[in-house]
């Protein structure tokens, strides 16, 4: 079943993006403020899904303006590259399951 796979990326990558969003942030955020931008939809996204609600198609629709679909700087570290990579793998899944 389509959501599915949904529940298995959001299983995947949630806590690990819980942990790593933060410290880019506070890494990268002075030379990518954009990331600020980046945390602060995360933490509307992780709001939500800890509330059950799944209506997060603005927020996906938001990181991916943000980070131009997920385009990682040339000039950041293999976390934040993680960062966006898990994130675009998470809105895969939501978009493919169709969740809401």
């Amino acid at each position: 079943m389509k959501e599915n796979s949904f529940k298995l990326a959001r299983n995947t990558y949630m806590d690990k993006l819980k942990m790593y969003v933060p410290i880019v942030d506070r890494v990268h955020g002075k030379l990518h403020p954009e990331f600020h931008d980046v945390r602060r939809v995360f933490d509307v996204l992780d709001d939500k899904l800890n509330q059950s609600n799944l209506d997060l198609k603005n927020e996906f629709e938001a990181l991916k303006v943000i980070t131009n679909h997920y385009k990682v700087p040339h000039d950041v570290c293999e976390s934040y590259e993680a960062v966006y990579q898990m994130l675009e793998e998470l809105n895969k899944a939501y978009d493919e399951s169709a969740v809401v």
